[in-house]
């Protein structure tokens, strides 16, 4: 019986880190990188002693660079004073649905705008970003 018990304990135990490492091989496997970000020519906008680079991907990857200049200490409000995205107020800040023209709606495609710092995803809403020196920011259009 005592053996049984330990045979018991011992497979449960293998069972539990097979698991473990089951889960994480498949959540590193989900986790998509993004492209790094690539130097392209980019068009000067704005006034202001204050500059950065904004990109924008759009849903078939292909994308628009600007060197933004403004006197703004918040990205998001840098971009809407210069009309590059608009989007909707909401109980979590700006919902962002036009980046430079073009349109993400969820409700239609399933698509939205990811906001981007340095390439990695935003662990701020653009709202809320303050402008530091040598960043670059991003929207892509993501599903």
């Amino acid at each position: 019986m005592q053996m049984n018990l330990r045979s018991k304990k011992l497979f449960s135990l293998l069972l539990c880190m097979m698991l473990i490492v089951a889960m994480a091989c498949s959540t590193t496997g989900c986790n998509e990188k993004t492209p790094p970000v690539q130097q392209t020519e980019s068009q000067r906008i704005g006034e202001g002693d204050t500059k950065f680079t904004f990109l924008v991907f759009d849903k078939d990857g292909e994308e628009t660079a600007f060197e933004v200049h403004t006197d703004q200490e918040i990205v998001g409000a840098a971009l809407l004073e210069l009309g590059l995205i608009s989007g909707d107020e909401g109980e979590f800040g700006l919902y962002v649905k036009t980046v430079n023209g073009i349109t993400a709606d969820y409700e239609v495609d399933q698509t939205y705008w990811a906001f981007y710092v340095n390439g990695e995803y935003a662990t701020s809403g653009v709202d809320t970003t303050k402008i530091q020196p040598g960043d670059v920011y991003a929207f892509r259009v993501e599903k």
